[in-house]
């Protein structure tokens, strides 16, 4: 393996960090994916990006099958390749792109799991509101699925982007995107609830660093930190599995749409560039409507 090779992916990572403004979780997905592309080129004895054909990525493609991964990873590895590839072009740093006509697997269709009003209101109850932590744990809660947003952005929340009197807060989304979203008077008591008799505690005397979300040592809460309050809410709650934060999201747009709510409106609210990702929300109102039918309806 030449130099070029580790030079060409170094370049790559600073155009995906500088130009395209992707999240460091993506960039690392990225730099991963290309890493096992260049042990594969090692394999073959193949020394330079410029040498690799389009019976390589066939072969490389063949070796993902045969390893057994998910239809979706395969996808996302070729796609990778094919961007990095695209980019090398661009530079004159390669003369063809070899992954161009290789054809990346379809995903399975999975459709977005989210929670029925019964299940999400045992996990309401599990949060207990006699704690400054079960304070802040509700306050999350009611947040998370009275806006819709990613658990990336609510960890971003400062003070200073909410808004008590429009009931607004201001979401920082992905690639620097920002957005005010509406919450209802639920999540705007529970906020309030949070700010004046808990967080102060949480922050036990520490200088307000302005996030809005507090751990127990008085730091800012983390992506990985929610994640472990839900998944012990539902341990609580006593329903069965793990809780991602995403099914909160899927739950909000799922309720939204079941009650009437348009597309485009839902789309704004989620942060979506293209209507076709809030259209997979569609599939799951329907499915719900079928299966309603079958059980109740005589003649299903």
């Amino acid at each position: 393996m030449t130099a070029d090779v580790n030079i060409s992916l170094t370049l790559f990572i600073e155009y995906l960090q500088i130009e395209k403004n992707y999240s460091q979780y993506t960039i690392e997905h990225y730099h991963r994916d290309i890493s096992d592309f260049f042990m594969f080129m090692s394999e073959q004895a193949i020394s330079g990006i410029e040498e690799v054909q389009y019976s390589d990525a066939r072969v490389y493609l063949t070796r993902l099958h045969e390893n057994r991964l998910s239809r979706k990873t395969v996808a996302r590895k070729i796609s990778c390749l094919r961007s990095f590839y695209k980019f090398l072009l661009r530079e004159n740093l390669a003369n063809d792109n070899p992954f161009s006509l290789v054809s990346i697997p379809k995903a399975e269709k999975r459709l977005p799991g989210f929670f029925y009003e019964q299940e999400l209101q045992l996990i309401f109850e599990a949060c207990e509101t006699n704690t400054p932590l079960g304070i802040r744990n509700l306050a999350i809660l009611e947040l998370l699925y009275g806006t819709g947003i990613r658990v990336g952005e609510c960890v971003k929340i400062r003070l200073s982007d909410l808004d008590f009197h429009l009931s607004t807060v201001l979401v920082h989304g992905k690639r620097n995107k920002e957005r005010y979203v509406p919450f209802g008077s639920f999540a705007h008591d529970a906020l309030e609830q949070y700010i004046q008799k808990a967080r102060a505690e949480l922050l036990k005397g520490k200088e307000d660093h302005g996030w809005l979300f507090v751990n127990f040592r008085g730091g800012p809460l983390t992506d990985r930190g929610i994640r472990e309050i839900l998944n012990k809410l539902v341990e609580k709650s006593a329903l069965t599995g793990k809780i991602h934060p995403h099914k909160l999201r899927h739950t909000f747009a799922t309720h939204l749409l079941s009650n009437g709510a348009d597309m485009r409106t839902v789309q704004e609210l989620l942060g979506h560039s293209f209507l076709s990702s809030t259209q997979v929300y569609t599939h799951v109102t329907n499915e719900h409507l079928r299966n309603t039918y079958r059980s109740h309806h005589p003649r299903a």
